[in-house]
């Protein structure tokens, strides 16, 4: 299997308008990114898409990503659920109506957010989708196990994801002892990063993401959803602990 992020920014996407910083200034790509979002493909080249925020066309055209098969939602923040509108071509090629799998709280803000969607009489040119409710157990799709994991995001669940002996993680600031278990001994882990210093109340910062490392001990750990204050990707990356990361957008790991 194979993991591509599409996106490893945070909701205001780096760079931030109207910024100066040394971050949004920079040359280098992979100090420009996208809002979160990854896609993994399966075995079976099928695409499963984690989050479809405001990039997901540019993101989809960038990568040279024709198609989604399943979209899993971690939850209802708009960057991370406010780019489905933008599925509409893939839904009319297919003919069949999107599958979209998350929390039921999740599916509820999706039909307020896009009622033209489950409407009985659609617009001719409205997007269709197909919600799944899931639970914090694991499940099968496109003959793929697919794990949850409820983390806490500020004062809300968010599901990370788990797919054989990797584990994606964004948004969150606190993981409970039971959800580690799933967690440990990973080939690879990925963890929200929003910035370098100062707590944040609903996301890690590096220690906390260092703290993880040590304890759970994947053979690799990547940082994603970073924001400008976590500095620039080629200082930073040499910085971090040997076997941790920063992710960087179009980079693909196979799994």
């Amino acid at each position: 299997m194979k993991l591509k992020f599409l996106g490893t920014g945070t909701s205001q996407g780096v760079p931030v308008i109207g910024c100066t910083c040394e971050v949004c200034t920079s040359e280098n790509p992979k100090d420009t990114r996208f809002r979160s979002s990854v896609m993994i493909t399966t075995e079976e080249s099928r695409k499963i898409l984690i989050d479809c925020g405001p990039d997901f066309r540019q993101q989809m055209l960038l990568n040279h990503e024709n198609n989604v098969d399943i979209a899993l939602l971690t939850h209802e923040h708009n960057d991370h659920v406010i780019g489905l509108d933008d599925m509409r071509p893939l839904i009319f090629k297919s003919g069949k109506d999107m599958p979209i799998y998350c929390y039921e709280r999740v599916g509820h803000e999706i039909k307020k957010r896009f009622p033209y969607a489950f409407t009985d009489v659609r617009y001719p040119g409205a997007p269709a989708f197909e919600l799944h409710e899931i639970e914090n157990k694991p499940f099968h799709v496109l003959d793929t196990e697919i794990t949850p994991i409820e983390v806490i995001h500020y004062k809300i669940t968010v599901f990370g994801y788990k797919f054989k002996n990797l584990a994606y993680i964004t948004d969150a600031n606190f993981i409970s002892d039971t959800e580690k278990e799933k967690l440990k001994n990973l080939d690879v882990l990925i963890l929200n990063c929003i910035r370098k210093f100062d707590p944040h109340p609903a996301h890690f910062v590096l220690a906390d993401v260092i703290a993880l490392f040590k304890e759970l001990q994947p053979k690799k750990l990547f940082l994603t959803h970073i924001s400008h204050h976590l500095g620039l990707h080629d200082i930073e990356d040499k910085e971090l602990p040997e076997g941790m990361h920063l992710a960087y957008d179009g980079l693909e790991i196979e799994f």
